[in-house]
């Protein structure tokens, strides 16, 4: 259920791999990546070399410091010739192991106590038998969709459900993982549209792809308008969530997050955002197919919401986009930012270009590689953290195509590339610094977690292979860009590679001399199934400038919560050297190397603060949140009744303890609605969200008006959570599955706090 986010105690010996290189600590220093005659047929990094040799009908690689693999070229395969027989041979490799993840049943211990489920679909990974939902659709959108497109419709089924309790009864994609007990903390299930998108322009004479057309559609409008009740914020105009594939909390959100995820429930991340984008787009499209007159709402939210993700999560001062900004009561800038977030909104569209081609130049990168967050986190065992992720990896390599960043396409080859040579095999992630898969760290070893064959790291390689080498494209198109610096190792002293498939063949001739940095697709001769395309240099290229900053620099960790002290009628905040106070959002004390203090005026409305730490130039994640106002807490019996002392606007929550649970994984979350029905007033609703903790927690707020005087009658109604659907019958791993739905929290006092008259930003349409 949660293979991805495990107590890291618990989940150290896990890490000792069959095939983990003898890589033992963290090199102080990396190395120039090799041009040339060395990357043919071999490469060396920090002092371990990886060969390559045709070995009759397939290959046989030596990496590293693994036993020698024998590479048989599948039936069917598709063959790349080039001048590098390290590269074809490890594109081998990779459909090898897309072939061993083929698999008729699948299996994980949270499911039916680990008993085989019928599914002829594919399995994530060696150590991993299961299919989850984020795994499947990132590998299905890079390559997977494209390659074996019956079988990932089949895998993509599985991931789909109805609801066996609730309403409105539909058809709902599957969030299967998640901290705090899965969605609506985590809410990136979205994901799932993303690789759907890739399987619709099928021939029509495909009567299985017809009926997944369907499917797509009815999943995609009751999907969209669940997230739309349950996870939209309409006063920022974005989607509340977990980071997508960062779910494991403490590696790259606040160290308490590790404790308290309700943080997580109600702050904003951009890659969750832009795959809620993606997913309306592609509502606009099929709506528009099909003459739905949802096609208009869909482009309109599409649009508004596109405008929110520019204008929040864009940090000038970086010329980068944060990959995820604090809540709607505190919407702070964190200096936080990650690969896969930023490269996919670069591929969305929704960066305009100038600040699409920055932020990917900005963004840091080693020899090794680019890592998957920065800046580091202290006293974190290496998995986000430290770390490489191939499939991420690939996803920064469209991004660099997108914008033409030579230098990146070049570097993200050469790393896809290394890690698989070396590792004998495509890994889930490597340690940043090394690129190895396991580094003794003492308490921070890792990657803590890893496998070989890797699913989304398999389809990484091939996506690496036929869009960012051959410039195969989704409709087919051939769209090559190929950096004059890996003309050596692609095409030697010949003038021409070639990928070969079944019905087809590209042919790629690059130019006489080599011309600026970037080769792109010039004129196209076609020869039957020969498509032959003829490389010129890109003229008028934009000259980005690369990263200064360090891709292994670690961020200050972060203080403890602001201390708020009443002082007749000011708020007093005493604010340590070397740290920023932020109020209601915004920056309002900046570090000093003195301590100093802030006043704020008693106010009834709600005002929030927290502090971050600076050190060398790079700020801390937040601390806690504090909040001050005129509260009133509301006890008793549901229904509640309040009589509000003024009129205006009020925040409501309410104190829960959900234990049904761990705080990591599970199917429960509590989600309740709460119903209010003021004197003189409509009926008004919203969603409280209670994850899953030992401890005492807030639920998120709803915001009400309310009129002067008026009495308010509170109820609550039950929401939606993962065990109301159907596929959860089969969940052992907690309560929830087998034993029926639950949502439940130990509910206490609701608190009634009133906020700001307007709020910080326009409405957004529903």
């Amino acid at each position: 259920m949660n293979r991805t986010r495990p107590a890291p105690m618990r989940c150290m010996p896990r890490a000792t791999l069959a095939i983990a290189l003898a890589l033992a600590g963290v090199a102080t220093a990396v190395e120039a990546a090799p041009v040339g005659v060395e990357w043919r047929d071999s490469l060396t990094w920090q002092g371990h070399q990886a060969r390559m040799r045709s070995d009759g009908d397939g290959w046989r690689l030596h990496p590293g410091a693994a036993d020698a693999k024998d590479i048989a070229i599948p039936a069917q395969a598709l063959r790349s010739r080039t001048a590098s027989p390290l590269f074809d041979g490890l594109f081998a490799l990779a459909q090898k192991e897309l072939t061993q993840a083929q698999v008729e049943s699948i299996s994980d211990n949270a499911y039916d106590n680990g008993r085989p489920i019928p599914c002829p679909c594919f399995e994530t990974g060696e150590k991993w038998r299961y299919v989850w939902t984020r795994d499947l659709s990132f590998a299905a959108d890079l390559a997977l969709a494209r390659l074996r497109p019956e079988r990932t419709r089949a895998a993509l089924r599985f991931k789909l459900s109805d609801l066996r309790a609730g309403a409105p009864q539909g058809t709902y994609v599957v969030q299967d993982t998640g901290s705090g007990g899965s969605w609506p903390i985590s809410s990136d299930r979205v994901v799932w549209f993303l690789a759907a998108r890739g399987l619709l322009d099928a021939p029509a004479a495909d009567a299985d792809a017809g009926r997944f057309r369907d499917e797509v559609w009815a999943a995609l409008t009751d999907t969209l308008a669940q997230d739309r009740q349950y996870v939209f914020d309409a006063d920022t105009g974005l989607y509340r969530g977990e980071t997508s594939f960062l779910d494991w909390r403490e590696q790259s959100y606040p160290r308490w997050t590790s404790d308290d995820v309700a943080f997580l429930a109600q702050s904003f991340a951009l890659s969750t955002n832009v795959l809620h984008y993606e997913a309306l787009r592609l509502g606009e499209r099929m709506a528009r197919e099909r003459g739905d007159a949802r096609a208009d709402k869909y482009a309109r939210q599409a649009k508004a919401l596109a405008a929110q993700i520019e204008r929040r999560f864009w940090r000038e001062d970086r010329g980068l986009y944060m990959s995820y900004i604090g809540t709607a009561a505190h919407p702070v800038p964190f200096e936080a930012y990650d690969l896969l977030g930023l490269s996919l909104l670069v591929e969305s569209g929704i960066a305009p270009p100038h600040r699409a081609r920055r932020a990917l130049a900005n963004y840091p990168m080693l020899d090794s590689g680019s890592p998957v967050i920065w800046p580091q986190q202290p006293g974190i065992a290496i998995y986000h953290n430290r770390a490489i992720w191939p499939f991420v990896s690939a996803y920064a390599l469209r991004a660099a195509r997108t914008t033409n960043d030579a230098a990146r396409i070049d570097h993200e080859i050469r790393s896809i590339l290394r890690g698989a040579a070396l590792a004998g095999s495509n890994m889930e992630n490597y340690e940043l610094r090394t690129q190895a898969v396991h580094v003794d760290d003492g308490a921070l070893s890792g990657p803590v977690v890893n496998s070989p064959r890797q699913l989304w790291s398999v389809a990484g390689y091939l996506q690496m292979v036929m869009e960012g080498v051959f410039g195969l494209q989704a409709d087919g198109s051939v769209e090559p860009k190929i950096p004059t610096s890996l003309v050596p190792l692609l095409f030697g002293d010949g003038d021409r590679i070639t990928l070969s498939m079944p019905g087809r063949e590209v042919v790629i001739v690059r130019p006489p001399a080599g011309e600026g940095d970037l080769l792109v697709h010039g004129p196209v001769e076609r020869d039957g199934e020969r498509e032959t395309v003829y490389l010129v240099p890109l003229r008028g290229a934009p000259v980005v400038e690369p990263s200064h900053l360090d891709a292994a620099a670690f961020a200050p960790a972060s203080p403890e919560a602001p201390a708020m002290k009443r002082d007749g009628a000011h708020w007093r905040i005493d604010v340590p050297a070397g740290q920023n106070l932020y109020v209601d959002g915004v920056l309002k004390t900046r570090a000093s190397p003195m301590a100093s203090s802030a006043r704020l005026d008693v106010r009834d409305a709600r005002q929030c603060a927290s502090l971050t730490r600076v050190h060398d130039g790079i700020e801390s994640l937040h601390s806690p949140t504090r909040c001050v106002g005129a509260e009133v807490l509301i006890d008793g019996d549901w229904p509640r009744t309040w009589r509000a002392p003024r009129a205006g606007r009020y925040a409501l929550s309410v104190n829960f303890r959900n234990t049904h649970g761990p705080i990591n994984t599970g199917i429960t979350a509590a989600v309740k609605t709460l119903v209010v029905q003021c004197d003189g007033m409509a009926e008004q609703t919203g969603t409280l969200v209670m994850p899953h903790g030992a401890a005492l927690q807030r639920s998120s707020p709803v915001v009400v008006e309310v009129p002067k005087g008026a009495t308010c009658r509170l109820a609550l109604r039950d929401g939606i959570n993962m065990s109301y659907l159907r596929h959860n019958a089969r969940y052992t791993g907690g309560t929830g599955g087998v034993d029926g739905p639950l949502n439940s929290a130990d509910i206490g006092a609701l608190h009634a706090m009133p906020v700001n008259a307007a709020p910080i930003n326009q409405k957004a349409s529903p």
